[in-house]
């Protein structure tokens, strides 16, 4: 591997990730001996700005990052803070490992499902809510955890996560499909 030479990356007009992104991108690449040490702060960038990484963006980053499609793709699916399918303005991941599902997990997954009407890994019809079970959330001590986008709940109840829904303010920068409005 080489040194790459500093702002000889020029992204695509048609591009998939938005231009506000490349800035950011474009700014850390200073930091970075080699492209390749950029795939993961760069999956982040897009994620967080777009809520999801598509097919699209990741061959993107791959001609960025001077890295395969796979391997991004690898590095994205690795990561459970990103997301390769459009999820909703809030994720609800439920950890169902070991000491939450002795505590209840399933009982909150079976809770979200009829309250929001939706299944395992499906997005409500308005693009609010996705509901995402997984594996340990590293907070066994106080199982049941839930964690909403990047807040973490501990010893949840039905009870408490209603209270917790009903506490999230409207939020809509995407529609239910992804796309910016």
């Amino acid at each position: 591997m080489t040194r790459w030479d500093l702002g000889h990356y020029t992204p695509r007009k048609d591009s998939a990730i938005a231009p506000e992104v490349w800035e950011k991108l474009l700014r850390l690449e200073g930091r970075y001996p080699w492209r390749r040490g950029m795939l993961v702060p760069a999956l982040m960038e897009v994620a967080q700005h777009h809520k999801w990484v598509s097919r699209r963006q990741m061959e993107e980053l791959a001609e960025f990052c001077e890295v395969s499609p796979t391997e991004v793709m690898g590095v994205a699916t690795f990561y459970t803070m990103i997301y390769t399918q459009p999820v909703g303005d809030y994720n609800i991941q439920v950890c169902r490992t070991l000491s939450c599902a002795l505590c209840g997990a399933e009982r909150l997954i079976e809770h979200l499902k009829e309250k929001l009407g939706i299944g395992e890994f499906e997005t409500t019809p308005d693009g609010r809510f996705t509901l995402t079970p997984v594996e340990c959330l590293a907070a066994c001590c106080g199982a049941p955890v839930v964690q909403i986008n990047q807040d973490y709940y501990e010893n949840v109840t039905p009870e408490k996560l209603d209270e917790i829904l009903a506490s999230l303010p409207e939020k809509r920068t995407l529609n239910p499909k992804g796309e910016a409005r």
